[in-house]
């Protein structure tokens, strides 16, 4: 009775303090009445104390006794109702009681683990991917988080980042769409929905093109490549209304992106009019000093908040520094007052104001906690994701009667390890999640048999299982290797220098391939493998990625055919280190090579065939597509006209199934270079057995625009091939022109 009284009269209070007053009124007003320290407070961040994603300098008594200060606008890594309600009630015991924001990174998934993000983007399924953060939204809001650390939309073409793992690959445009995606599924039908949390697009910007693909590494380009490649996903994100942005690690040109005034003040705040906030990565302010950008915590502070950064996630800095900056005339109080502003807008756009504890229920998290329709949808999601990438003589889909499976490989019966990175860790969790041999026994007929063998470790040179793993694959009809790197070696901190199987993995499956026996091989990994040999010597490969909760039974489906695959590479596969980095729409230059094996006097290397092993846009299927019939509506346009592509795709196998239709441009000619094609459209149909279908593309000057070196964006008259196809390198391809 106590507590809903005490809930009814906060209500109560919150309404009658700002009556029918507009958000901004509201922030004006609270804003009025709070003292410089209480407004810093609301840019303070600090971890919990369980669960750090970078390198935590907490003390939780003092933390504590900042929040009952009102010293604190925000913590992260703090959930579930009890918890996230127990820190809302020491905020409360501020002078201006003003409630806190809660944030956690939740990736791919919650309670309800789904692909990691490069998987997902695999299947091309904008409407698949927008579910699952719509679910993704519902479970982490029931245990009283109010905020994602989501989408990462960084542009990366280096497969030795480790964070590709959290990306959409290398592609502008794809990578736009699935962001604006995720977006949408976050934050649903508006922020202070029950089921909706806030986004964060990160990281701002260009850390997907950290040199050398090594995490926190410095970027190094033209401000037109930063444009036109790595900052579309953002300028999309802040139209979409993503309600924070997260600042990058790296520096940008020289400078760091946390204190960087032309990213944050003059584009993002500026041009763009963004009204959310923007937050630092973990430490990055603090990071600034060992940059050799600021001399020390004080600098730092004062450089990132001129600069726009207006929340310090865990540096400590801004709290500590920027009350005497400000004293001391060295901070403007405007600055302090816009950042506060922006924050306090989204907890009155949340409703925190009118019950701080409406995110904190114990009911909707029981009720989030086991739900069965969520398991369901990530069990079809991670079906989709699945990029099959041989299939040699038609070893797939398997027979459900086949007499004796053989499972060998080190990811056999993991469970946890299906999760993959940047996964929430449950108690529950070893019970919970399927392995790849319980969804496989699960599929086999009652009188078929699956055997096991580890073989070996996933990272350390042990041989002793493969004598074990060789007899077993004697003993069946059919052998599936489960191979590939570590859950935990792709991810933030997991950069690559060599991106093969780890161990002794391939030496395992070069034993196990010498019995003869037939072989589909699944590949785990959060990034693009280099697995030449595999490639080339074993018939049947798929690419599984790591594929959360039901991880075994997605791949239990696509191996027995329940579903026919339809992924396709968001990312090129390079063939050698040495290659990368390798992707689709790179420029021609003027020598470019004539054919895959060109080497002469070309830009090529000398040792090695120039496309990738893999392409982008490549993934096969268990039936075959045929495509024919493209026409244009025209050869020749001028000015707004709409040109209309068409194609008709056939399945001519034997087999329902889904294709990714690609619609490709290039620009022969321009006042910059332009890349060898762009992806600009796609669509995923699916087409039955013996059906044909008509895909129809739309095409303005729109989609032909660019930055020039002046930055300015436009398109130019000119002839422009147009390419519709199956992936990036086998496409069909008509030549127009277009006037202005």
């Amino acid at each position: 009775m106590k507590k809903a009284y005490f809930l009814l009269a906060f209500s109560a209070l919150g309404m009658n303090a700002y009556g029918q007053k507009t958000v901004d009124q509201k922030v004006s007003e609270l804003l009025s009445k709070m003292s410089l320290e209480e407004k810093v407070g609301q840019l303070v961040q600090y971890s919990g104390f369980e669960y750090a994603t970078g390198p935590q300098n907490s003390n939780s008594a003092t933390v504590l006794e900042e929040i009952k200060k009102g010293r604190v606008g925000s913590m992260l890594n703090v959930a579930g109702a009890e918890e996230t309600r127990a820190f809302q009630k020491l905020a409360l015991q501020s002078g201006l009681k003003i409630p806190l924001l809660f944030g956690q990174d939740v990736i791919h998934g919650y309670r309800t683990t789904f692909p990691v993000n490069l998987g997902q983007a695999a299947s091309w399924d904008l409407g698949l991917i927008e579910k699952s953060e719509r679910i993704a939204a519902t479970e982490a809001s029931a245990y009283g988080i109010h905020w994602t650390f989501a989408p990462m939309v960084d542009i990366a073409r280096d497969p030795r980042w480790g964070r590709v793992m959290e990306g959409s690959g290398e592609d502008t445009y794809l990578g736009t769409q699935i962001g604006l995606a995720r977006i949408r599924g976050f934050q649903g039908k508006g922020l202070g929905s029950l089921d909706a949390v806030m986004a964060c697009a990160k990281h701002f910007a260009a850390y997907g093109a950290a040199v050398g693909g090594r995490d926190y590494n410095s970027v190094d380009m033209s401000l037109r490549q930063l444009h036109e490649t790595y900052l579309p996903p953002f300028k999309a994100a802040a139209d979409a209304g993503a309600a924070t942005f997260m600042n990058s690690f790296n520096d940008i040109n020289g400078i760091p992106a946390t204190a960087n005034s032309y990213i944050l003040r003059d584009l993002l705040k500026g041009r763009w009019n963004y009204k959310g906030f923007v937050v630092s990565d973990w430490g990055s302010i603090g990071e600034m000093i060992p940059h050799g950008y600021a001399k020390d915590a004080g600098e730092a502070a004062e450089r990132a908040i001129e600069a726009g950064s207006d929340m310090d996630m865990e540096s400590r800095m801004y709290m500590a520094e920027l009350p005497k900056l400000v004293k001391d005339g060295k901070v403007e109080i405007k600055l302090i007052d816009d950042a506060a502003g922006r924050i306090l807008k989204k907890k009155f756009e949340m409703g925190l104001f009118e019950d701080p504890y409406r995110f904190s229920s114990e009911e909707r998290q029981k009720e989030q906690t086991h739900n069965t329709e969520h398991r369901k949808f990530g069990r079809e999601f991670g079906s989709k994701s699945i990029v099959l990438l041989k299939n040699q003589g038609n070893i797939l889909p398997l027979s459900k009667s086949v007499k004796t499976v053989a499972l060998i490989g080190p990811f056999g019966k993991e469970t946890v390890a299906n999760h993959g990175f940047w996964s929430i860790a449950f108690k529950d969790d070893q019970q919970r999640i399927v392995s790849q041999f319980d969804g496989i026994k699960g599929q086999l007929d009652k009188n078929s048999t699956l055997l096991y063998a580890k073989g070996c470790n996933v990272d350390d040179n042990d041989r002793s299982m493969f004598a074990e793993a060789v007899e077993t694959a004697k003993k069946a009809d059919v052998v599936i290797m489960t191979l590939g790197e570590g859950h935990a070696m792709s991810g933030e901190a997991k950069s690559r220098s060599s991106i093969g199987f780890t161990g002794v993995q391939e030496d395992l499956l070069k034993e196990i391939a010498k019995t003869g026996k037939p072989i589909v091989l699944m590949i785990n990994a959060g990034r693009p493998l280099i697995f030449n040999w595999a490639a080339d010597h074993i018939p049947a490969i798929m690419y599984t990625w790591w594929l959360g909760t039901e991880a075994g039974n997605s791949i239990a489906d696509v191996l027995f055919g329940t579903v026919n695959p339809g992924g396709k590479l968001p990312m090129s596969f390079p063939r050698t280190e040495g290659q990368i980095p390798v992707y689709y729409n790179h420029y021609n230059t003027g020598r470019p090579a004539k054919n895959n094996t060109d080497r002469n006097y070309v830009s090529a290397y000398i040792d090695l065939d120039n496309d990738p092993k893999f392409p982008f846009g490549y993934g096969l299927s268990y039936t075959e597509f045929k495509y024919s019939d493209m026409n244009l509506s025209s050869t020749a346009l001028k000015g707004n006209q709409t040109l209309t592509v068409s194609v008709t795709v056939s399945n001519t196998g034997k087999h329902d199934g889904e294709e990714v239709v690609q619609l490709y441009v290039r620009d022969l000619f321009g006042k910059v270079v332009r890349p060898v094609k762009e992806l600009k459209d796609f669509q995923k149909v699916l087409i039955r057995k013996g059906e044909s279908k008509a895909i129809t593309f739309k095409l303005t000057p729109e989609n032909l625009k660019f930055f020039d070196n002046d930055l300015n964006y436009d398109w130019e008259s000119g002839e422009f091939d147009i390419m519709v196809g199956t992936s990036s390198q086998n496409v069909q391809t008509k030549r127009i022109s277009w006037i202005k």
